[in-house]
This record gives C-alpha cells, structure tokens and sequence, in this order.
C-alpha cells in the first residue's frame, strides 16, 4: 500500500470530508481540505478516470472511487462538497442530506426555484448545514463593499453595475446567463440584502455550439422594491477580460475591479447635489461634488479558503452559513426569471419572492 492509499489520522475536532465531482473546481476544494487543519479529505469521486489519478497524485488523495453511492453510505464521512454539473446538483445534493451529511454545494445551487426549496427544507429537517459555493462573498473586496454599504457612508444606493466579459469556455448544457450571471447576482443580493421585483434581460446566439444555440451574450435589467436599479452584462464573446463592478449611493460611489492587482476597490466622495434656484422657486440646479478617492486595504487571503474555514465553523457551531440555501435560492429565482424572459424576447418577468 503506498502512502496516497493509507488512512488518515485525522482530530476529533476535524471535519471528515469527500469532494464530488473533480473536473473544473473539484481541484480547487480538493486542494483546500488537503491543507486546512480543519478538515480530513478523505475521499474523492469523479466519473473519469483521468481526473481521480489526477487529484490523486497531485493532492495524495488516500481513496478515489466513480461511485458517489459508496461515500454518501459511510457514516465516518461528516460532509461532502459537490462540483458537479448544475443538472446534478439537486438529486446529489438531496441523496447527500438524505444520508446525513453536511453540503457545501456549487453554484448556481439548482436548476429551479423548487429544487432550491426542497434543497432547503431538507437541510432544516435534517438539521444539516447547506453553504452554496457563492465564493465572491468570502472575498475581502466583497466583505469591504459590504462594510461600507452597512455603514451607511454610500448613503442612499442609487444603482449596481457589473460587467463580466471574456472570450471565454462556451458551455453545452447551460447558457451564460446561468455560467457567469450567478456570481454578480449573489454579490448584488448580498450586498443590498433585498430581492429584486422585477427582471428584463435580452440577449443573443450568435455562435452555434449545439442541437439548441444558447446565448452566448447577455444584458439583464433588475429592478428592486426600493427603487434601486441593477444591471449586469455577460459575454462570452469579448476580446478582452472585464471584471468591474460600481456601486452609486448619494454620498459615496464605489469601484471595484478584480482584476487590479493592487487597489481593487476604490471609494470616490463624488456625486450630484440639487438645490433650489433663489430666483425661481420651480428651477433647480445640478451640481457635482468632487471629492478625495481612497483605496481601502482588503484581506487577501483566499476566498476559497475562506470559505471552507466557514463551513467548518458552521458544522462545529451550527451558525448559519453566509451563502446559505436562502441566498442560493433567490439567486436561481433571478436566473429563472431571466431565462423566461430571455425566450420571451425580453419580456420584464417578475422574481417570486420566498
């Protein structure tokens, strides 16, 4: 038996994990589980071959199995984290709570609001922690934006704004829509914690890359109860990665870049102030304020890493996860509604509420 095959020793303490699914992101959480003190990987499950010998010998995976059946029945695993296609996720994840574990679960979380639900309801009973792998939200860029927006030194938000484009890896089973939109969206309801009313998106095939074409492109419109407007962009098709997000309130506006290596979020104290003409009380005046710009520091750990950390606490002290299967389910809410109003012509469709 040579040293990839042994048993770990693994604390008390120490949450007993396996990752399903081990193509794209699998590695990544792989990865993570193998160097935090916090978990035991002890096992890993993919349908290819390949891609079990693969995490085996990169991370020393002690035990690889195609049968995912085999680690929901061992009752020595606590928890399992599912990366697996979206069209699986809702009967992995149910199987997976069904048994007893606990589930860090890829986003988007379902392919349904109803799934969602389900998914839900089922953690609850069950008494299980449900974290959807919404991973922006542990990003120290996104933890700041939050503080900022909570402190209230934004003032009133205006609008959010977010462009994520790239030529990117065109995907057979789902659209952009659901490959990119997940992320800005669980951002923006994270960020705002209020559900949008109303969603409009339009978008386009261009490229023919099945029996179906899915778009490739995409522009959604969101509009909230409080009159805040959000709108986010999509593509596949751009020369060039773009991954920006503003955010406008009436004091303060925020820009948060990703891809600056350094100053990732900046805070500008610019904006519009109205007043009232003295010489007409029906004419008022516009005018802009310029203030200081600063770029405040931001935790650079991984978020990934962050994440799972999280998990384990949520396991260990059944706090509620702050990706939870409620925020999960109100991203799907806004990408179901999308997608109605994407085959209706961009139709406005409205988001149900929980």
């Amino acid at each position: 038996m040579n040293s990839a095959e042994q048993d770990h020793d693994s604390s008390p303490s120490q949450v007993r994990v396996a990752v399903i699914g081990c193509g794209y992101w699998g590695p990544n959480l792989v990865r993570n589980f193998t160097l935090l003190n916090e978990f035991d990987l002890v096992a890993a499950v993919d349908l290819k071959e390949d891609r079990l010998e693969y995490v085996q010998r990169q991370f020393r995976v002690p035990r690889v199995t195609t049968d995912e059946r085999a680690i929901l029945d061992d009752p020595e695993i606590e928890a399992v984290a599912i990366a697996t296609p979206i069209s699986t996720h809702a009967q992995l994840a149910r199987s997976a709570l069904e048994a007893g574990k606990h589930v860090l679960l890829e986003k988007p979380m379902a392919h349904s609001v109803e799934e969602c639900d389900h998914l839900t309801d089922l953690a609850r009973r069950h008494e299980r922690v449900l974290l959807v792998d919404h991973t922006f939200l542990y990003t120290g860029a996104v933890e700041k934006i939050r503080e900022v927006v909570t402190s209230g030194e934004l003032g009133k938000i205006f609008y959010f704004d977010s462009v994520r484009v790239n030529l990117g890896l065109f995907q057979h089973d789902y659209n952009v829509v659901w490959d990119l939109a997940p992320h800005d969206l669980s951002i923006l309801l994270y960020l705002l914690d209020e559900l949008p009313s109303e969603v409009q998106a339009v978008g386009a095939a261009p490229v023919e890359s099945g029996e179906r074409p899915l778009e490739s492109i995409a522009y959604l419109s969101l509009r909230f109860p409080s009159g805040i407007i959000g709108h986010v962009h999509v593509n596949w098709l751009a020369p060039v990665k773009i991954r920006l997000t503003l955010l406008g309130g009436s004091r303060k506006m925020v820009v948060w870049d990703d891809l600056e290596p350094d100053t990732k979020v900046k805070l500008y104290d610019r904006g519009v102030e109205t007043h009232t003409s003295a010489e007409s009380i029906y004419r008022t005046l516009v005018q802009y304020r310029t203030g200081d710009m600063y770029a405040p520091r931001l935790d650079k750990t991984e978020a990934l890493k962050k994440e799972c950390i999280h998990f384990f606490h949520c396991i260990r002290n059944g706090s509620p996860p702050r990706s939870d299967g409620s925020l999960g389910r109100n991203v799907v809410a806004v990408l179901e509604a999308a997608q109605r109003s994407l085959d209706a012509g961009g139709r406005p469709e409205s988001v149900p509420a929980p």
